[in-house]
C-alpha cells in the first residue's frame, strides 16, 4: 500500500486578498504561506516516507513544493497540467464574484464553468489522468502531490465518485489518498496547517 500525499499550497497573495489572481501562475506565497509550507514539511516528514514531490506549475505551488523537497530531500518534479481552475472572466476579481455570476447554481455549482473557464468537472478530467499516471508509476510508495484547492476537490471526486461531499483543504491542508493494485482508498483529512479555508486556488 502506498500513499498520495495531497498538499495545497500555502498562503499566496491571492488567498489574503481573497482575490483570483489577474494572473493566477505567478501569484507569489506571503511569508505566512512559507511557514505553512515548512509547517507541512515536518508535519509529512513524521507520518510518510515519500520518496517524490509533484507540483503544479502555478509560482505558489512550485514553491510550496521546494520547500518541502528540500525539507526532505526528495526530488521535485513539475507537472504542467496539475494547475488551478482556470477562472475566465473572474480573474482579479474576488472569491465572491463567482456567486453572483448568471448562471451560476450553488447546488450543482462543480458543473458550473465562468466564461472563458473550466467547471470542476473539467478540472477533473484535466488532472484525474496525472494521479492514474503517478499512482501506477509509485505502487507501493509514499508521493506528495502539491496542488490547489480546486484541483484537490476534483481529485476527492475522482476517487469518491461523489460531488456532494468534497473537501477542499486551507492551505497546507493534507488529503491522504492509500494506493493500491486494486485501486483507492477513499480520502482522508490528515490535518489542516492553516485554519482559513479559502475558495481561490
Amino acid at each position: 500500500m502506498g500513499n498520495l500525499i495531497l498538499v495545497r499550497h500555502g498562503e499566496s497573495t491571492g488567498n489574503r486578498e481573497r482575490t483570483f489572481g489577474a494572473e493566477p501562475h505567478s501569484l507569489p506565497l506571503t511569508e505566512l504561506g512559507y511557514r505553512q509550507a515548512r509547517e507541512v514539511a515536518k508535519r509529512i516528514s513524521t507520518l510518510f516516507n515519500p520518496v517524490h514531490v509533484i507540483a503544479s506549475y502555478y509560482l505558489r505551488a512550485q514553491e510550496t513544493a521546494r520547500v518541502i523537497a528540500e525539507a526532505l530531500q526528495l526530488p521535485l518534479e513539475i507537472e504542467p497540467k496539475l494547475h488551478e481552475r482556470e477562472v475566465g472572466v473572474l480573474k482579479g476579481q474576488p472569491y465572491e464574484a463567482a456567486h453572483k455570476t448568471p448562471g451560476y447554481d450553488p447546488k450543482n455549482h462543480w458543473s458550473w464553468a465562468p466564461e472563458g473557464g473550466e467547471s470542476f468537472i473539467d478540472v477533473m478530467n484535466r488532472v484525474a489522468p496525472i494521479m492514474d499516471r503517478v499512482a501506477k508509476a509509485y505502487l507501493g510508495r509514499d508521493v506528495v502531490i502539491v496542488s490547489h484547492g480546486g484541483v484537490m476537490k476534483a481529485l476527492w471526486a475522482h476517487v469518491t465518485g461523489d460531488w456532494e461531499t468534497t473537501h477542499t483543504p486551507p492551505n497546507c491542508g493534507i488529503v491522504l489518498i492509500e494506493h493500491s493494485v486494486v485501486g483507492y482508498s477513499l480520502p482522508q483529512v490528515i490535518d489542516n496547517v492553516a485554519s482559513a479555508e479559502h475558495e481561490g486556488g
